[in-house]
């Protein structure tokens, strides 16, 4: 039977690398994330994880290499084509970063009002309905302070699935979060991967989420590229750094 052909990778690095000062963060990094899975990039806080991410979405330059995100060059891309190509990708900080000036609603309406032509009554339906993803469409009225850390973090990750991206990145995800809603976030994110088929890259130092939603895993360690595998082989390395992390985690 003749197999499907490839889809496109929504992201490619090639020889990655960033410094701030004397301070050398990413040293050579290359990968390509597959389609419609969830990758986890660990590493011990300062290993150039949450910078990484910024790389990818074009936040920050790198100083040598290049990333290609959804199909663009972005060392190339114009500022009109960097904004088109970050418009099929979803992003979830660490803190959330909801706007505490507006309601939850509005939050995840602000994308829609932005970059669609949607009309009032299709935007509020849409709002609905994303929040009804994550479990918060009765809290649409609320401000975000009235709202626990976990449920910023859904309303977060309502309001990163507005455009219905190809990519969702996640930087941190289940930090500062009790055992069970961390595991409620990264169920979420499992079924991004498996009902709606949206590649993830998850920045995370929680063993436990890398588990429950990884396919893969890249530890980065000194600015390299230390391991790229399945958490089987992960856990079955003998490389001195990795059984350490193992050990510390657990």
């Amino acid at each position: 039977m003749e197999q499907p052909p490839k889809r496109e990778s929504p992201v490619v690095v090639a020889g990655l690398h960033k410094s701030f000062g004397e301070q050398i963060v990413l040293a050579g990094i290359n990968f390509e994330l597959e389609s419609g899975k969830v990758t986890c990039v660990l590493g011990r806080s300062g290993t150039g994880k949450s910078v990484l991410l910024k790389l990818l979405i074009g936040l920050q330059s790198p100083d040598a290499g290049s990333v290609r995100l959804v199909g663009r060059e972005l060392s190339s891309a114009s500022p009109d084509q960097l904004n088109e190509a970050r418009k099929k990708v979803g992003f979830l900080f660490q803190q959330a970063a909801l706007y505490d000036s507006m309601t939850i609603g509005e939050n995840v309406a602000f994308p829609l009002c932005r970059h669609t032509t949607l009309s009032s009554a299709d935007r509020l339906a849409r709002v609905h309905q994303l929040l009804a993803r994550v479990g918060m469409d009765r809290d649409l009225d609320k401000m975000p302070s009235d709202l626990s850390g976990g449920m910023r973090k859904r309303v977060g990750l309502a309001r990163a699935l507005a455009l219905d991206p190809v990519l969702v990145m996640f930087d941190e995800p289940t930090a500062g979060l009790d055992p069970i809603t961390a595991v409620e976030i990264a169920d979420l994110i499992v079924e991004l991967r498996d009902k709606h088929d949206v590649t993830s890259i998850v920045v995370t130092h929680n063993l436990r989420t890398a588990r429950t939603v990884a396919d893969r895993l890249i530890v980065l360690n000194r600015g390299k590229t230390l391991f790229d595998g399945t958490f089987d082989d992960f856990y079955r390395s003998e490389n001195p750094f990795i059984a350490e992390f193992v050990t510390d985690a657990a």
